[in-house]
């Protein structure tokens, strides 16, 4: 391969591309990138800016005086984009050799790091909802060994939602394969194939139910110690509007090997998220049984 054909800018769009068609809970539905803006260096901040809500109170004609208007406050937070992973390989002379396009291989081998950021961002992703999502949305753990179950803990999610007032349309769920597994045994879900959707091929997109959209991922975290036979998982419910997410390839690089008949490339791929809104997710630690009838 020669390295004078690499063009940084045109592999690095092409490295994004595949982190957001094989995200989970980064991508659009789940989260948010309302306060990307540009991100350069790792440490870079997002400023993030809160209005207060204006008082409503009674209004009495030719009584009420309005004369003194409520000022209304500003708050800012700040995201940081305090997450950095890179890859690093280098595709030896020889083994280019044993191809017909050796850079065909090494698209390949940079595809391979883009699905392994993905699943370190996803997994920081989800440990960070776990870890910011309001405490009175945090449901008592539960153990389910049926679908008639898990599908009735979907309605309790659904309805710890509404109580906050966090809008029905957009909602996520995202559940682990156990799960999965026992949904798809009640009719009450609908499979994603049943309404033509390509999204599961892409996002892991399974079904909807009462009003979720129903996702599955291996990279949700693991709940309190489950008993013999059980998984334990958490399964996290809320609208994207709760965690903002912003992430960049900053830096693509390929040359020759100072000691060795090779070509290099490496990348960078820095991030950030925060939960904005903690009341707009509900969570539950779940410890599924599988038996035979599941």
């Amino acid at each position: 391969m020669a390295v004078t054909s690499f063009i940084p800018e045109v592999w690095a769009a092409a490295l994004l591309t595949t982190l957001e068609e094989h995200h989970v809970f980064a991508q659009d539905g789940v989260t948010n990138r309302d306060y990307e803006g540009e991100i350069s260096a790792y440490g870079d901040t997002v400023q993030i800016g809160y209005l207060s809500d204006p008082t409503i109170a009674p209004y009495t004609r030719n009584s009420t005086d309005l004369s003194s208007p409520e000022v209304l406050t500003t708050t800012h937070d700040t995201l940081v984009i305090d997450q950095a992973q890179k890859f690093n390989f280098m595709l030896d002379d020889l083994d280019a050799r044993q191809v017909r396009d050796d850079g065909a291989l090494v698209d390949k081998a940079a595809q391979r790091a883009a699905i392994g950021l993905r699943d370190v961002m996803d997994t920081y992703l989800a440990y960070t909802m776990v870890n910011s999502t309001d405490a009175s949305n945090v449901l008592e753990p539960l153990d389910i060994d049926s679908p008639d179950e898990a599908f009735q803990l979907l309605r309790r999610l659904r309805m710890t939602l509404n109580k906050r007032n966090v809008p029905s349309d957009g909602r996520f769920v995202v559940v682990a394969p156990e799960f999965e597994l026992l949904l798809l045994g009640d009719n009450r879900f609908l499979d994603a194939s049943a309404y033509g959707s390509n999204a599961p091929i892409m996002n892991g997109e399974i079904g909807r139910a009462v009003g979720f959209r129903v996702l599955v991922s291996n990279n949700i975290p693991a709940g309190y110690p489950a008993s013999a036979g059980e998984t334990s998982n958490w399964v996290i419910a809320g609208h994207p509007m709760a965690t903002t997410v912003a992430e960049q390839i900053t830096s693509v690089e390929a040359f020759r090997s100072q000691k060795h008949f090779a070509d290099v490339v490496r990348g960078l791929h820095l991030y950030g998220a925060k939960v904005v809104r903690p009341e707009a997710l509900a969570i539950c630690d779940v410890d599924v049984t599988i038996n035979s009838s599941s």
